[in-house]
């Protein structure tokens, strides 16, 4: 039974990615993707931890780009493009804990308040409309304020605020998987609330739970960035958004320090971008209805 199941799996992952090929700009958005985790894991190596360093800098302040700086040089005469290539490190993966946070209260609201129904079901969604009609940039940033500045803090500011449109779909692909004979069947043979959550109806929402973390990692990528610009992220990473925040602190808008704000816009702009790309490829490959262009 298990060299079966695992066929299966085998067999379901083979069609997943020859249906996800046919879309090109999910594959231009994985390749993006890929190249920028790259870029980040091999950061102790081709960057080296002393890039941070602002009484080791090798260039002065505020160098235009040239050939031994091709982004040119912070405030601090470090280089721009040694802090980028650092920075992904952080700025990913925020994105992806925060994401995966997010999704992980989403799901399990949704499939409580589906299963369950009643009483439970009309409390937890009156909980998620108010989540959902307040700003979650703002209550991010309230979060962030009150409590201690660091990387976990803003994790859990994003994830904890970002959660309700998850809960809102799975809650109705619960009740839509939950409407099938054999749930009945399954309820009928003994099967409780556990095993029908666990067994029937999670590997049924698993595949908008996938969509859902791809396209989260862009939108807590965003929150991230505008988090560290606003003052409220860690002082002691590098990130793109700490790199916005020091370049308006230098003064680089008003003085035309071009160099400085560009690099980590871009490289936000591309990720945010490229993880929409790939989110919304998995979507239309999870869902054809969609009809999601390629």
């Amino acid at each position: 039974m298990t060299s079966l199941a695992w066929e299966r799996r085998r067999g379901s992952a083979a069609r997943f990615w020859k249906t996800y090929r046919s879309h090109r700009a999910g594959l231009y958005g994985l390749a993006g993707l890929a190249l920028i985790a790259l870029l980040a894991v091999t950061a102790p190596l081709t960057v080296g931890a002393d890039v941070q360093s602002v009484t080791n800098a090798p260039g002065t302040a505020l160098e235009p780009p040239s050939a031994e700086f091709p982004l040119g040089t912070d405030q601090f005469g470090r280089s721009l493009l040694g802090l980028l290539v650092w920075g992904a490190r952080i700025s990913l993966l925020v994105g992806l804990l925060a994401a995966v946070l997010s999704v992980a209260i989403g799901t399990l609201v949704g499939v409580l308040a589906g299963h369950y129904g009643g009483w439970l079901s009309t409390v937890v969604m009156r909980i998620t409309d108010w989540f959902l009609v307040m700003p979650t940039l703002v209550l991010a940033i309230v979060l962030a304020t009150v409590m201690s500045r660091s990387m976990w803090t803003v994790v859990l500011a994003i994830g904890v605020t970002s959660w309700p449109t998850t809960a809102r779909l799975v809650r109705a692909q619960t009740i839509a998987v939950e409407s099938r004979p054999y749930i009945e069947r399954a309820t009928a043979l003994g099967g409780g609330h556990r095993h029908v959550m666990a067994r029937h109806v999670l590997p049924n929402v698993m595949p908008l739970v996938l969509a859902q973390t791809t396209l989260g990692i862009s939108t807590a990528i965003l929150t991230e960035a505008t988090l560290a610009f606003l003052g409220l992220g860690d002082p002691t990473v590098v990130s793109w958004g700490g790199m916005l925040q020091d370049a308006r602190e230098a003064g680089a808008v008003s003085s035309g320090h071009w160099w400085y704000l560009a690099p980590p816009g871009i490289a936000i702009a591309l990720v945010a971008l490229a993880f929409t790309l790939c989110g919304r490829a998995v979507e239309s490959v999870l869902n054809p209805r969609l009809g999601v262009g390629r």
